[in-house]
């Protein structure tokens, strides 16, 4: 384990701070980070606004040299906290092809790779959670 992350920081309002901590987080801390929006009609289905990328997601690229191209995620890199598109890639001058490393923020989710079972009852349980915490503020707001 990385000495220098801790544990107790929550928040800073300078970026530097923020750079910092994600830098140097571990990797079960990276994986919430990368994480990208999902698409109107996966946020009405699922009820839960962003999840971490997989492999297998099938993403829409929002930004950049790229922007309005799908893809299936092929790789994750959580220590760049970086990710690659199947078909995404540029020509060296060598006339090689390389995969382009794409940030999380801007990708969105079109379809989710749902083989990993555990995948869907962590989805459930957010969903849920999300729903007493609604109905609890609404029957607080009534008193």
């Amino acid at each position: 384990m990385n000495k220098e992350f801790s544990k107790t920081w929550k928040a800073s309002k300078r970026p530097g701070k923020q750079r910092k901590y994600a830098a140097k987080a571990p990797l079960h801390v990276k994986q919430k980070l990368v994480s990208a929006n999902l698409s109107k009609e996966l946020r009405e289905k699922q009820k839960v606004r962003s999840l971490p990328l997989r492999k297998g997601d099938t993403v829409k690229i929002r930004r950049g040299k790229f922007k309005g191209k799908k893809g299936k995620i092929t790789k994750v890199m959580l220590n760049f906290s970086k990710v690659t598109v199947e078909g995404i890639q540029i020509k060296k001058l060598d006339n090689s092809k390389v995969d382009v490393r794409l940030q999380p923020s801007n990708l969105q989710i079109q379809e989710l790779n749902l083989e990993d079972k555990k995948r869907l009852k962590n989805l459930n349980k957010q969903t849920k959670s999300m729903e007493k915490t609604k109905t609890g503020s609404k029957q607080e707001a009534k008193k």
